[in-house]
């Protein structure tokens, strides 16, 4: 697509759009057209008669593409961006000993950067939602939310009310969750939810009452459920019940609940769900990346139980995410049982965008292209090598896609990507402020990691053959004296070196924060 239909996607006035074809619930639709008005979908139809309904509107071709909705992130963790290559193959309970250190490092630039940056990435592959389960950072939760808005994408923003443990107010942090779940209310971007860590995490009460208090508000729970042994284990020495058994005998299941992960469950625990209407955000890239089991989604697409696909902040490509989403379940439950087909590609396509939304207490007003609900949508470019010769489209989505076949990403109406970069913000600006302060925050953190980094061990195992030892790395970085050692090993600039270019404060600073605003006055 060129310029000139690069300025008309910008137009403001309502847009009529006659791609090839349109991904509606039944299918993928020929001759079809939508109009844009307003942030949402006016006119979803056959392309005569929305012409005919919209005679004062200039269509607006677009040979070769595919208007679909925007996939919509269930979990992620927009402030662990800088962190997130710190990630590859450790061992269970990694927010123990990396994401915790990580985000307790950031201060409020930094934490502000690091979630646009992760924002950016997420459009980039498609996302129109992205649902943050709450940062760890002592920062104002409102510095992720300017951080979204600034980049244009929708976000389910969690609060983290976890109260357990020692000089923790019960009856303060209940008081922040009400403020927040008003503060963006009428927000068009930001959507407010709470989270609690994992269960063990925040006392009975609070499980309960964070329960109803998004109840009322229409909003979710966000919580990491029975994702690994350890706590499977803590749990069944202190309350004699797994974790999701606790959380039903404490009255906190429920549709209001989105627990992430529950890559471990038992046939008892799966009944739960669907007799509860608990919705999961099931993580396929998580489980690989961290050695976790994989969750059963073909029994749970089968038993009816509610789930959005997630990243958790592993790579932001809605495609190659629906891709693990089924290669996963092929792996893990297909083989062994003969199941050539694990769900199909609609499977994957629908819970990565509807039912994800649905999951994340959005499913009224995203998620599908229709009449009223919001126009967050993808122009897919499949008149390329992989996607022209298909047969099957929303197969080839899941297999053969990926994001650069995405020309074009609209959140609420807006063009907010045109291949690959923000229409209206210096995206080059962030990335380049983003590997400065990265640098800075991981070498102040006490990360710990199990395993150095690849280019050590492979240092590493050529040298074995000599019995040269290994000092195991200093904050999850090759040690003082190591062959590997210094930022270029890592992939980030020498020390002392600087990026190129300054950034565009559009790009870095929260415009709409008070802090910000407070602290550019000062100046």
């Amino acid at each position: 697509m060129n310029q000139l239909i690069q300025e008309r996607l910008r137009s403001r006035d309502p847009l009529l759009l006659i791609p090839d074809a349109v991904l509606l619930p039944e299918g993928v639709m020929e001759l079809y057209a939508v109009v844009v008005s307003a942030g949402s979908f006016a006119a979803v139809g056959p392309t005569e008669e929305v012409e005919r309904a919209y005679p004062h509107l200039q269509a607006l071709r677009l040979p070769g593409h595919l208007l679909m909705p925007g996939f919509v992130d269930s979990h992620h963790h927009l402030t662990q961006s800088f962190g997130a290559a710190l990630a590859f193959g450790e061992p269970s309970e990694i927010f123990r000993r990396v994401w915790v250190p990580l985000e307790g490092a950031l201060d409020e630039e930094s934490a502000y950067v690091a979630a646009k940056l992760a924002a950016l990435e997420s459009l980039r592959g498609g996302f129109t939602t992205v649902t943050d389960a709450g940062t760890r950072a002592d920062v104002d939760t409102d510095v992720v939310a300017c951080a979204a808005r600034d980049a244009g994408i929708r976000c389910v923003l969690g609060m983290i009310c976890d109260d357990a443990g020692e000089d923790k107010d019960s009856a303060a942090i209940l008081e922040r969750a009400e403020k927040h779940l008003a503060a963006y209310s009428d927000d068009p971007l930001i959507h407010p939810s709470l989270a609690i860590s994992i269960p063990e995490a925040a006392t009975n009460a609070t499980l309960h009452a964070t329960g109803r208090l998004a109840t009322e508000a229409r909003a979710v729970v966000q919580m990491h459920v029975n994702e690994h042994l350890a706590a499977i284990e803590r749990s069944l020495l202190r309350h004699g019940l797994r974790p999701l058994e606790h959380l039903d005998s404490v009255d906190a299941l429920g549709p209001h609940l989105l627990a992430a992960h529950t890559t471990l469950l038992a046939p008892r625990e799966v009944s739960l769900l669907a007799d509860t209407g608990t919705a999961i955000s099931y993580n396929p890239v998580a489980s690989a990346w961290k050695g976790n089991a994989v969750a059963p989604a073909t029994v749970l697409a089968e038993r009816g139980v509610r789930f959005g696909i997630g990243t958790d902040g592993t790579r932001g490509d809605g495609f190659r995410l629906a891709d693990a989403a089924e290669f996963a379940q092929r792996l893990a439950y297909g083989l062994t049982t003969g199941d050539s087909s694990c769900g199909a590609g609609w499977t994957w396509l629908e819970h990565a965008t509807a039912g994800g939304a649905d999951a994340v207490g959005l499913g009224g007003r995203t998620g599908t292209i229709a009449v009223g609900m919001a126009a967050d949508f993808l122009l897919v470019d499949v008149s390329t090598p992989e996607l022209a010769l298909s047969w099957d489209l929303p197969w080839e989505l899941v297999r053969r896609g990926n994001r650069d076949q995405i020309s074009a990403v609209f959140v609420a109406g807006r063009l907010r990507l045109w291949h690959g970069q923000p229409t209206d913000w210096d995206g080059p600006a962030l990335v380049r402020r983003a590997t400065a302060l990265a640098r800075t925050a991981v070498a102040r953190a006490p990360i710990t990691r199990a395993h150095p980094t690849s280019t050590a061990a492979r240092r590493t195992a050529t040298r074995s053959e000599s019995s040269t030892p290994w000092s195991p790395p200093v904050n999850g970085l090759p040690a003082q004296g190591s062959s590997a050692q210094g930022s270029s090993a890592r992939g980030l600039p020498a020390q002392g070196s600087r990026a190129q270019g300054s950034p565009a404060p559009s790009s870095t600073t929260p415009q709409n924060h008070p802090t910000a605003r407070n602290r550019s006055a000062a100046q």
